[in-house]
């Protein structure tokens, strides 16, 4: 079983929220930053790929009960994103690698 906390580990990821959630199963991966695309299609259990860091993906991470946010590229998590991502017991990290290769990383982890 792959769990949000052994993909932080595993990749290096930089955790920008706190949470009681870092054993949380991620059963899959998603890439997406048009917010009502991953609306419709990300999966629960999903780690979510994107650069969006605003207070707008908090609330489609909560509304596909994503495993976690990854934000690619080092793309920033906005103040008020942060504190309602940690309100809701969101998951946010943060790496330099970009989406495509991060979720090759992801895809090797779920096989």
């Amino acid at each position: 079983m792959m769990t949000v906390n052994l993909v932080k580990e595993k990749l290096g990821l930089k955790q920008l929220t706190f949470s009681g959630e870092n054993e949380r199963e991620v059963t899959g991966c998603y890439i997406g930053d048009l917010l009502s695309w991953v609306m419709g299609r990300a999966q629960s259990g999903d780690a979510w790929l994107t650069i969006m860091g605003n207070i707008n993906s908090i609330a489609v991470a909560a509304l596909a009960d994503v495993a976690c946010i990854i934000l690619t590229e080092n793309a920033a998590l906005d103040e008020a994103a942060r504190a309602k991502a940690e309100q809701q017991e969101i998951l946010i990290f943060q790496t330099e690698d970009n989406s495509y290769q991060l979720a090759l990383k992801i895809s090797e982890f779920l096989k």
